[in-house]
């Protein structure tokens, strides 16, 4: 393969990995309801099999992880479509991403747990 294929095919992993990333990420806060809820949903259910008082703190991390997978796939994706290979600081975009998604996890946590945001009633019927 040419390198102009090679940069085509390099953006538009980009362009996938962002694109899949924003729908995880906290800025698709209304896609929540569709991918990150279940998904936290999944990993909470996982966790509350090994003890079931673990359901809602394992709910809450599931949902914490996939805003973080979100993030750094924006993040990696926004690199393939428009850093070279040397201005690249991957240490430095996994901290940012960990740091802004652990920070918009903690503030929708406190938001429902101080009843500020409703949880959805087929939420409010599980026993956590």
């Amino acid at each position: 393969m040419g390198i102009g294929m090679l940069n085509l095919l390099k953006k538009l992993r980009g362009g996938a990995l962002v694109g899949i990333g924003y729908m995880l990420s906290p800025l698709s806060w209304w896609n929540d309801l569709f991918f990150n809820l279940p998904i936290a949903l999944v990993f909470g259910y996982a966790i509350g099999w090994i003890n079931s008082t673990w359901f809602l703190p394992g709910t809450i991390i599931g949902y914490w992880l996939s805003n973080v997978l979100g993030i750094l796939m924006m993040q990696f994706g926004a690199m393939d479509m428009f850093l070279t290979d040397e201005k690249r600081n991957i240490k430095r975009d996994v901290l940012i991403g960990l740091g802004g998604s652990t920070l918009y996890t903690l503030v929708i946590s406190l938001l429902v747990y101080f009843h500020i945001l409703q949880v959805p009633d087929f939420l409010s019927n599980l026993h956590f």
